[in-house]
């Protein structure tokens, strides 16, 4: 398996539009071959601090949802929102950040 940490700092007051935007982003990935999990959360404290948190049965799956057209979309919406983000993919003998 696979996991992997994404976080996300949006402009202030932008987590909202960005947790809009993910909506449709976790319904689709959650349909991809491959997807064990995929999960947004939000800091109660910091509403503009979001993380996703996902699980992939392999690395061939989670390079197949890098090409998703929903994946893409979403990045791209997300040009505008982010002050920053940080990908970390998580491999049993490994850490990447993308």
């Amino acid at each position: 398996m696979v996991y992997v940490i994404a976080y996300l700092k949006a402009h202030a007051g932008k987590g909202d539009d960005v947790v809009a935007r993910a909506t449709p982003l976790i319904e689709a990935t959650c349909n991809e071959e491959g997807c064990i999990s995929y999960d947004l959360y939000r800091k109660p404290a910091e509403p503009d601090a979001l993380v996703f948190v996902e699980t992939w049965k392999s690395r061939a799956a989670l390079d197949a949802h890098f090409a998703e057209p929903h994946l893409k979309a979403f990045q791209a919406a997300m040009a505008d929102l982010l002050v920053e983000a940080r990908v970390e993919v998580v491999h049993p003998e490994k850490v990447e950040v993308v």
